[in-house]
């Protein structure tokens, strides 16, 4: 018995042992690495970086002239099409001409019965001056004479202008442009009466050129000024470009033209006026878009996509892979925006390795797979 125990108290001894040996063995076991996080990178790039700024525009004609009846009178006829293109001298409109042509006529019939009574006065100057030498006459009757000359001489004046006046009304009842270019829409119909009182009859705009105003803030003035200590004013050679309403970037560059006189005090900006060249009349007047300055330019200026960044309590983080392709985060400053991407002023070496797309993803130290950045708008529009 005492053997029999011997033995069952050795197998049981063996038997813990194994088990501690088997238990010790898994516990000793390499558990497998976990699989590298998939980011998309790009390198950080130099390159010269334009600085530019926008403002809201206005679109008005270099000349927009508003034509209005000079005398009253009903109107006759138009004689252009809405919106056509018109010269300067062409026929707009035409007022009923006859109550200025009968005008005109009694003036100049007033005029020639001023002249000849001018006539008569000067006849009685010439008898009379030798006769009142002679004391055939009282010098009297010789300055009644004059004097009634000079009045006949007057009345003459007074009826040359009555008939230069009646004239010009006749002249009036044919309204042409006074400039080049597009005829608005007829604001009266034809029947009306119209006159000064009764507002402009249509806008003709002379759209080429164009003039577009822009307000600019007095801060930007200032630092445009303290960058350019030689210009008076707004640089005539600062590239000047147009957005319109739909986002597309007009074709043809503008030009300085103009700065008002004073920052406006209700608003803090001054107006300034561009102008842009407009030879399909593309734009017309009353259209609003965007005016795009470059006033410098950053040369060899660190650039990542904007979606590289993320902030953070006010600053800036980007992860940067290492060259064992392993994410590390930094703090980085940042300057202005270009586009989509963004200047990087501090904290980022060119050539370095950035993720833009699976930041979120990882942490200091977290092995990645590194893949190339797609551009999802290129990638959308590629075939």
């Amino acid at each position: 018995m005492h053997i029999l125990s011997k033995s069952r108290g050795r197998s049981a001894l063996a038997a813990a042992a194994f088990a501690s040996l088997a238990l010790g063995g898994c516990g000793k076991a390499p558990a497998p690495a976990p699989p590298a996080t998939e980011v998309e990178v790009t390198e950080v790039t130099k390159r010269d970086v334009p600085i530019t700024q926008e403002w809201v525009a206005s679109l008005y004609g270099l000349v927009d002239a508003q034509i209005r009846a000079q005398v009253s009178g009903y109107l006759l006829r138009q004689d252009y099409r809405d919106g056509a293109y018109v010269h300067r001298g062409d026929l707009l409109f035409e007022i009923d001409p006859r109550p200025f042509q009968a005008a005109l006529s009694l003036a100049q019939a007033q005029l020639a019965q001023a002249e000849a009574q001018r006539g008569k006065t000067q006849l009685d100057v010439n008898r009379y001056g030798p006769l009142a030498k002679v004391e055939a006459i009282s010098q009297q009757e010789y300055d009644d004479a004059v004097q009634a000359n000079l009045a006949a001489q007057a009345q003459v004046s007074a009826a040359k202008a009555a008939v230069e006046q009646a004239q010009l009304n006749l002249d009036f009842t044919r309204i042409v442009s006074p400039v080049d270019g597009i005829a608005g829409i007829i604001q009266a119909q034809v029947g009306d009466l119209v006159g000064p009182s009764t507002g402009a009859l249509t806008t003709v705009s002379d759209v080429d050129p164009l003039k577009v105003y822009f307000p600019v803030s007095e801060q930007s003035y200032l630092q445009f000024m303290a960058a350019h200590p030689d210009a008076d004013s707004f640089h005539a050679n600062v590239d000047l470009r147009l957005i319109l309403s739909d986002g597309s970037v007009y074709p043809y560059p503008g030009k300085y033209y103009g700065m008002d006189r004073e920052i406006d005090p209700n608003t803090g900006t001054v107006e300034v006026i561009a102008l842009f060249p407009n030879p399909r009349y593309l734009l017309r007047p009353g259209q609003y878009g965007r005016v795009r300055a470059t006033l410098s330019t950053l040369r060899d200026a660190l650039v990542i996509p904007q979606r590289a960044l993320t902030e953070l309590q006010g600053g800036y983080q980007v992860a940067v892979v290492d060259g064992g392709n392993r994410a590390q985060i930094r703090t980085v400053e940042v300057g202005p925006q270009v586009g989509t991407d963004v200047v990087v002023t501090r904290g980022l070496e060119a050539g370095e390795r950035v993720i833009v797309e699976g930041f979120q993803k990882v942490q200091d130290g977290t092995p990645v797979t590194p893949l190339p950045y797609r551009n999802a708008p290129l990638a959308a529009a590629a075939p």
